[in-house]
Order: C-alpha cells, then sequence, then structure tokens
C-alpha cells in the first residue's frame, strides 16, 4: 500500500534541511558572524573606558551615582561612551525633552548639558 504524503513530507523536508545548512554554513566554517549591537568602534570605546578605570578614572556606576540625584524629576534612559574625547554621555527625559549630560570620563567632572 503506497502513503500519499511520504512524498509530499519528503519534498518539505529537503528545504527545511537546506535553509538550516546555508543558515550554520559560517559556524561550521570558523567564522562567526558579527553581533548587531557589538561593533567595532564600541569594542574599542570599552577597551578605552577599561584602560582608563585602571589608571584611577571613575567608574560609569560611581559617574552615574554622583549625576543622577542631580537630576530631579527626570528619566534616566542610559550612557554612551566615546573612547576619542573620554567623555560619557548620560541620557534623560524630563517632561518630554531629552536631556544630554556630558561628564569627562577621566574626573567625572560635568563637562556640558544639553537640554532642560
Amino acid at each position: 500500500m503506497r502513503r500519499p504524503y511520504a512524498t509530499a513530507m519528503k519534498m518539505l523536508l529537503f528545504p527545511a534541511t537546506l535553509v538550516v545548512t546555508l543558515a550554520a554554513a559560517p559556524f561550521l566554517m570558523g567564522a562567526a558572524p558579527m553581533l548587531a549591537g557589538d561593533p567595532p568602534q564600541r569594542r574599542s570605546d570599552q577597551m578605552s573606558a577599561l584602560q582608563a578605570r585602571r589608571t584611577g578614572a571613575p567608574s560609569l556606576r560611581e559617574i552615574e551615582s554622583r549625576v543622577i540625584p542631580t537630576m530631579k524629576g527626570a528619566q534616566y534612559l542610559g550612557s554612551d561612551y566615546d573612547s576619542g574625547s573620554a567623555i560619557y554621555t548620560l541620557k534623560f527625559l524630563r517632561d518630554g525633552t531629552v536631556i544630554w549630560v556630558d561628564v569627562d570620563g577621566r574626573n567625572g567632572q560635568i563637562v556640558g548639558r544639553t537640554g532642560r
């Protein structure tokens, strides 16, 4: 007795196997894809921040603990680090207005602010 669904299943199995094989090819060949959230510049900035921290610069957590309490009524959204200028930019939101606070990553001093 012939099973009519057996041929259909074989036809479905081949494309699925092909898709999985093609998706896994970079890993099988030893080339891991770059993650979208981790570009080379971000890694470079992270390494610069780590090196600065080792030389006595304040950590991001220390900077946040000093700046966030001064931003009454504002929601803290996060930070960014620019290794070229050693500046942390802390981003806040208050009454629909975005506020950026620039902090020198070498000494923790506020060096600029935009928005109110």
